[in-house]
C-alpha cells in the first residue's frame, strides 16, 4: 500500500494496514522534520509532487523490496505539503514472518527513498535561506 497525502500521518494506523496474521513483526520507520538541517534552524519543509511521479516511484521501490526479501506486506506513506518541525513526513511499515527480513526491507526502502526522492523538497530556514532538492 502506497499513499501520497497532504494529511497528517498516523504511524499506528499505517502499521495496522501493513500487518498480516502470518507476520511475526512489522518493522517501522517514522521520519520527522528535524529542528536543524545543514547547521541551520528549520522553519518549514515543503514537499511537492509536481509531475505526479511519487506514487509510481514508491511502488517501484516496494516491488524491489518484495523481490529481495520474504515479506508479507509493505506500506509506504509520504506526506507532501508544508510541514513544520516535528511533523511526520514518511512512514514505512514492513510486515514479515521474521524480523531480519522486515528490518532489512525497511532499511532498503528508506535508503532508496532518500536516494531516489520522489518529490521536490524545499527547506526554509529561520534565517530566511532556502534549499531546494529533488525532482
Amino acid at each position: 500500500m502506497i499513499e501520497i497525502t497532504e494529511e497528517p500521518l498516523s504511524p499506528e494506523s499505517i502499521v495496522g494496514k501493513a500487518r498480516t496474521d502470518d507476520s511475526g513483526c512489522v518493522a517501522t520507520y517514522v521520519g520527522l522534520i528535524r529542528q536543524y538541517s545543514e547547521g541551520k534552524a528549520v522553519l518549514s519543509v515543503e514537499y511537492e509532487d509536481p509531475r505526479g511521479e511519487a506514487k509510481g516511484r514508491l511502488e517501484e521501490i516496494a516491488s524491489e523490496a518484495r523481490q529481495r526479501w520474504q515479506i508479507n506486506n509493505i506500506a509506504i506513506f509520504h506526506r507532501i505539503g508544508k510541514l513544520r518541525v516535528g511533523d511526520i513526513n514518511l512512514v514505512v511499515a514492513v510486515a514479515a514472518a521474521h524480523r531480519k527480513e522486515g528490518f532489512a526491507a525497511c532499511q532498503y526502502v528508506i535508503d532508496q527513498f532518500k536516494e531516489r526522492l520522489p518529490t521536490r523538497k524545499r527547506e526554509t530556514y529561520q534565517n530566511g535561506g532556502v534549499r531546494v532538492s529533488g525532482h
